[in-house]
């Protein structure tokens, strides 16, 4: 069988994919988070955000599910739980905008969505509200919209738990947990608004296992020690990655 055929992609188009989900499972190993945005940023070009979306799902899927034991103790399940519920209200709302929005311009939102969160991250600032009582429920539900609009909603909880202050590995077990919660949500969405197509499962099964091998590198490198320096290079790896995507859109 010709896996390559199953994807719908060229020789070089499908290595290139390749390269860039591996190196998002290593993101996703060792911060906790990313995985999409480095794969939205790294082959939106090739493929449109609303294909490239259920394939994301597929590889969020696998990663969660391998990063899972180990980080259930450690997570703060009230803020996944608060997370989890306005990232359900948020999804179909940016899935919605993602099917009425022309492809080039899904793409160029996309990338913007990934540089303007991943600067954010690095400058390390906060959106206003994020700290007051109805933070935690409205970086869910942009998160949620974020994610149906170019599957980057990870970034958002990640500068919200950023600017609570909050444990390196407490952090990256949030992250993981609230990730894996909006799995079942998200997979509601993406079939309603008939995106999960047979072509996006074969896609995303074929790379299952190059995101795993990624994930597996990723975590073997994490360490609460050196937790900071880990998620500078890996934002400083998506600022790259969605500049590149932005100067080959324009």
């Amino acid at each position: 069988m010709d896996i390559i055929a199953l994807t719908g992609l060229t020789g070089t188009q499908f290595w290139i994919c390749t390269a860039v989900v591996f190196t998002a499972g290593l993101v996703r190993g060792f911060s906790g988070f990313g995985l999409s945005a480095v794969v939205m940023a790294g082959i939106v070009t090739i493929i449109p955000p609303v294909d490239l979306i259920p394939v994301c799902y597929v590889l969020e899927a696998a990663a969660s599910l391998a990063l899972l034991r180990g980080n259930i103790r450690s997570a703060d399940w009230t803020l996944v739980l608060q997370l989890a519920l306005g990232s359900a209200i948020g999804v179909p709302i940016g899935l919605a905008a993602t099917t009425y929005v022309a492809p080039e311009t899904s793409k160029m939102i996309a990338l913007l969505l990934v540089l303007t969160l991943t600067g954010a991250q690095l400058l390390k600032l906060v959106p206003p509200g994020f700290g007051g009582r109805y933070g935690t429920p409205a970086a869910g539900l942009l998160a949620g919209i974020v994610t149906g609009l170019a599957s980057v909603g990870g970034l958002v909880v990640a500068l919200y738990v950023l600017s609570r202050k909050t444990e390196p590995q407490v952090m990256r077990s949030s992250l993981i947990i609230f990730l894996l919660a909006g799995m079942v949500t998200t997979l509601m969405s993406l079939l309603y608004y008939e995106l999960m197509t047979a072509q996006a499962l074969q896609r995303g099964t074929v790379f299952v296992p190059v995101v795993l091998l990624g994930v597996f590198f990723g975590s073997i490198l994490f360490s609460p020690k050196f937790a900071p320096y880990y998620k500078r290079a890996c934002l400083t790896l998506l600022l790259c990655l969605s500049a590149v995507g932005v100067s080959r859109l324009l």
